[in-house]
C-alpha cells in the first residue's frame, strides 16, 4: 500500500478507502501515483524534498506561469496543479510535500525516440513553452536547482576535484582529464553568453527529455509536462539537452562506444522543431548559437560524471565501480560526434 497519509486525500475531499491508487511513471525523483475515483483520474506525487530543498518554490513557479499562460492563451493546453479545499497547490503532511495534477487522457509518455518525427514534435513542444512565455518576466521565477545548468561552476568543480579527488582515479583518467581540459573553450563561449544582451534570459524547462512530453494517439504532442525545473535560463539549456537525449541510438550507460552515433536526420528535427516556434524569439547572435546548445550540454555532462568519479561517487552514486567513469567517456565521444555534424 501507498505511504499517503489520509490528510492528503481529505485535502482534496477525497476518501483514499474510496478511491485506487496505482504505482505510475519510470521517473527516478519523485514518487508518483495514478488516483482512481468513480468519475475521474489524478496524478499523485510526493516532491523529493533531497532534490528539490524548498518544494514551495515549484508550486510558485508553476502558479504563476499558469496564471500568466491562461490570461493571455488561455487555449494553450497547461497542466496546472488541482487546487486543495483551501485553494493551495501543494499539501504538507509528516514532512512530506504532496501535489495533484489531473490526468491528461488518452495520451502517453515515450521514453526513448524512435524516430525524426517525435524529436520533430518534441522539440516543437518545447519551443512553443518558451515562445509562449516570451513576455513574461523571467527574473521573477525562483530557482528550485541553484546553478543546475551553471557550466562555469562544474568546471571549477571539475578542477576541484583534480586537486582534492582520489589520487589513483585521477591516475587512471589522465587522457579524459586532458580531453576535457583541451575542450574549456566550451566554458569560455558561455561565460561570453552570460554578458551578452543579445542572450535574453527566457522561462526555461531545463529537462527536455522525450517523457516530459505528453503525445496523442497520432503521435503528436500535447503538451509540456514536469516542470519542477522550471527556471530563469537560456535556450540553450532547453536545445542542448534535446541534442543530449534524443541523437544517439543508445543512452549515456551504453560502455560499448563504437554504438554511440549521432544521427543527422534527428539532429535536423530538433533544429527544425523548436525553430518552426522559436525562430522569430530568437535574436540573430542566438541563432548562431544553435550547434553550440548541444556541444554545452553534453559537455557539461561529462564533466559531472568525471567529477564524482574522481571524488569517489559521492553525487551520483554508482551501480559499478566505474560507471561515472564509463559516463563521461560515452560523453565525450557523443560530443566529437557531434562536432564532426554541426560544423
Amino acid at each position: 500500500m501507498a505511504n499517503i497519509p489520509d490528510i492528503v486525500f481529505d485535502a482534496y475531499g477525497l476518501d483514499q478507502k474510496e478511491v485506487e491508487i496505482i504505482p505510475f511513471g519510470t521517473g527516478l525523483i519523485n514518487h508518483t501515483w495514478k488516483i482512481k475515483t468513480i468519475d475521474a483520474m489524478f496524478i499523485l506525487q510526493e516532491v523529493n524534498q533531497e532534490v528539490f530543498k524548498k518544494p514551495e518554490d515549484i508550486a510558485w513557479n508553476i502558479e504563476e506561469v499558469g496564471a500568466y499562460l491562461a490570461l493571455h492563451y488561455p487555449d494553450y493546453f497547461f497542466v496546472r496543479p488541482v487546487k486543495t479545499k483551501m485553494d493551495r497547490s501543494m499539501v504538507f503532511s509528516e514532512n512530506k510535500y504532496f501535489r495533484m495534477f489531473p490526468y491528461v487522457a488518452d495520451s502517453h509518455a515515450k521514453t526513448v525516440v524512435n524516430s525524426a518525427a517525435e524529436a520533430f514534435e518534441a522539440a516543437k513542444q518545447f519551443g512553443a513553452f518558451t515562445r509562449l512565455l516570451s513576455g513574461f518576466d523571467a527574473s521573477i521565477l525562483q530557482f528550485t536547482l541553484p546553478d543546475f545548468h551553471n557550466l562555469s561552476l562544474r568546471y571549477q568543480q571539475f578542477e576541484d576535484a583534480l586537486e582534492k579527488g582520489d589520487k589513483q582515479r585521477i591516475k587512471e583518467s589522465v587522457q579524459i582529464i586532458a580531453q576535457l581540459i583541451e575542450k574549456k573553450y566550451i566554458v569560455v563561449r558561455y561565460q561570453s553568453i552570460l554578458t551578452n544582451p543579445a542572450f535574453k534570459l527566457r522561462v526555461t524547462h531545463h529537462d527536455t527529455k522525450i517523457s516530459n512530453i505528453l503525445f496523442n494517439g497520432f503521435n503528436r504532442g500535447i503538451c509540456v509536462i514536469d516542470l519542477d525545473t522550471l527556471m530563469p535560463g537560456y535556450f540553450i539549456s532547453d536545445l542542448g539537452d534535446m541534442m543530449r537525449t534524443y541523437l544517439c541510438p543508445v543512452s549515456e550507460e551504453e560502455n560499448d562506444f563504437s554504438k554511440i552515433n549521432i544521427r543527422p536526420e534527428f539532429y535536423q528535427a530538433i533544429i527544425d522543431g523548436y525553430c518552426s516556434e522559436m525562430g522569430t524569439e530568437l535574436t540573430d547572435v542566438e541563432k548562431d548559437a544553435l550547434p553550440y546548445a548541444g556541444e554545452f550540454m553534453i559537455y557539461m555532462q561529462a564533466l559531472r560524471f568525471l567529477t564524482d568519479y574522481l571524488n569517489n561517487d559521492i553525487y551520483y552514486g554508482a551501480k559499478y565501480t566505474k560507471q561515472n567513469f564509463v559516463r563521461a567517456g560515452n560523453q565525450m565521444v557523443l560530443l566529437e560526434k557531434l562536432q564532426l555534424i554541426a560544423t
